[in-house]
């Protein structure tokens, strides 16, 4: 069965070290929390807020032993007026046999206020 794993963190400042860092955080924390192989990833889409451009989010996730082939794309989110600043969202498409209600979302640092439903 195909399934999306969501995940979200934000970031203090537009640093480029602090982007790759918690973004690669964000998506280990997936990966580890739903038992992800790379070969079983269809395709990641990442996106950042209007306030985010200082480096690439897809380049600590293509870095990851074994995710060199792994498509991933990062795109600008909606700038919604009063939205989450400095957020990074990671939408991980894969094959898995969890059921939907089995899949671990991962909401790190002041993310974790888009979907306190999710959080464990």
């Amino acid at each position: 069965m195909m399934r999306g794993i969501r995940g979200a963190t934000t970031v203090k400042e537009n640093n480029e070290v602090e982007i790759m860092d918690h973004t690669r955080q964000l998506v280990v924390d997936m990966i580890e929390k739903n038992n992800v192989s790379a070969t079983d990833v269809t395709s990641v889409l990442v996106t950042v807020t209007a306030d985010l451009n200082a480096g690439f989010p897809a380049k600590p996730i293509r870095e990851l032993p074994g995710w060199q082939y792994v498509p991933v794309m990062c795109m600008q989110e909606i700038d919604v007026p009063h939205g989450l600043p400095r957020c990074i969202r990671v939408m991980m498409t894969v094959e898995t046999d969890l059921d939907q209600k089995q899949i671990n979302h991962i909401y790190q640092h002041e993310a974790r206020t888009l979907r306190p439903d999710l959080l464990d």
